[in-house]
């Protein structure tokens, strides 16, 4: 499979997680349901790269290569965090779309940090993707 397949792959999943941790969190706080899941994740995903990677390769790991997944992981908890509680508060349906704007952090971060070359394509879909979590997440004064 390319990346594309794993792509759709990922956007299933983590829309199946944002309804299943918005059931998770009601009535937990949001940061101690974000720790259990931590959890959860730090478990299966060491017992996934232990069963496939062989522990020789752990130490061709980079210092470089260990201080930015590090800085990584801490960015992702630091994400779910604020996602967990986002849950709680409101809408899966509207906090999802919000969480989503990360494409196109991602785009503008690649394009400064990676020197990724900007298209019209990154513009434009970047622009189509803030125009739909803006018009998912607002709601009409009532």
């Amino acid at each position: 499979m390319n990346w594309i397949y794993w792509a759709l792959l990922s956007a299933f999943f983590a829309g199946i997680t944002a309804i299943l941790a918005k059931i998770g969190v009601a009535g937990v706080n949001s940061h101690l349901a974000t720790a259990i899941r931590t959890v959860v994740v730090l478990i299966f995903t060491w017992a996934i790269a232990l069963s496939i990677v062989p522990w020789s390769d752990l130490a061709q790991v980079t210092r470089r290569s260990y201080l930015f997944l590090l800085l990584s992981g801490l960015a992702t908890g630091l994400s779910w965090l604020c996602y967990f509680r986002a849950l709680q508060l409101g809408e899966a349906s509207r906090v999802a779309p919000v969480d989503k704007l990360s494409v196109v952090f991602a785009i503008v971060l690649a394009a400064v940090f990676l020197r990724e070359r900007l298209t019209w394509q990154h513009l434009a879909g970047g622009a189509l993707i803030v125009s739909g979590a803006l018009l998912l997440a607002w709601k009409p004064a009532t």
